[in-house]
């Protein structure tokens, strides 16, 4: 995979708890690091493919990162990493084993539409922030 300028967060579209997750990004990324994409999309879809990810399941919070793939727990905590304020300390949470992390994050991505909703469509940004979003 290729080196790419921008860390790129990959999210379910309709998910309105991802939905809020990237808002909450946009929010607190004053320097404009990170760029978006839905994984309904064409470049959402190219790099789950790339990285021998399912197309269809859309459960994954996905950091895409200088040609590397994080998935999952991962992927979420490394995000800290480049958001302003205290965000970054939750990287510390690195420390606590894969599978447990994962278990919490699986269990939240399982019932995140029954908790939080979905929508029929996938978010459009404002004409403000469409410059941040890929395809």
């Amino acid at each position: 995979m290729e080196t790419q300028e921008h860390p790129v967060i990959l999210f379910d579209g309709v998910c309105n708890l991802c939905n809020a997750a990237v808002q909450f990004v946009i929010a607190r990324d004053p320097q404009k690091k990170f760029r978006f994409a839905s994984l309904q999309s064409n470049y959402g879809q190219a790099i789950a493919q790339k990285a021998g990810l399912s197309t269809t399941d859309l459960s994954s919070f996905i950091l895409y990162e200088n040609g590397i793939v994080f998935t999952r727990s991962t992927g979420a905590l490394k995000t800290t990493k480049g958001l302003s304020g205290g965000w970054p300390l939750l990287y510390a949470f690195i420390i606590v084993p894969k599978f447990i992390r994962d278990a919490v994050y699986n269990f939240i991505a399982k019932n995140r539409y029954r908790w939080f909703g979905k929508q029929e469509s996938c978010w459009v940004p404002t004409p403000a922030l469409k410059s941040l979003f890929l395809d």
